[in-house]
């Protein structure tokens, strides 16, 4: 698992936007998780997804755009830049065990009810 210190080290690093929203590290750690469930590819995907929603709405929390770009950072297989990043169109839907540990996760369930598994073509 990630921690405290590498994900504000990467923050400190990349988001030189002062809009750069961070609201706790447990939201880089499910985009961590979120896409390193996903199959990845050679290039980046020309198609763009929501992502960030889709994050949500899978871990019940929500992730800023920053966020995930800081997970994409740390992720030593993604590439590319948000949200064409080389991930699999055929997006897979993450374990919810991907989940334990991460207290921030499930905590603004309001997100999690707009869930939907249908736009995922693979399921852990």
């Amino acid at each position: 698992m990630l921690t405290d210190q590498e994900i504000q080290q990467v923050i400190n690093t990349i988001s030189k936007n002062p809009n750069s929203l961070h609201e706790h590290p447990d939201c880089v750690r499910i985009a961590y998780t979120w896409l390193d469930a996903q199959n990845k590819i050679k290039t980046s995907c020309s198609q763009s997804y929501p992502i960030k929603h889709y994050i949500e709405k899978w871990a019940g929390r929500y992730v800023s755009k920053s966020d995930v770009v800081v997970a994409a950072y740390l992720h030593p297989e993604i590439k590319g830049k948000y949200p064409n990043f080389n991930i699999s169109s055929n997006l897979t839907e993450p374990s919810r065990s991907r989940l334990i540990g991460i207290s921030e996760a499930m905590t603004q369930l309001d997100y999690h009810t707009r869930h939907d598994p249908k736009i995922y073509k693979n399921h852990e």
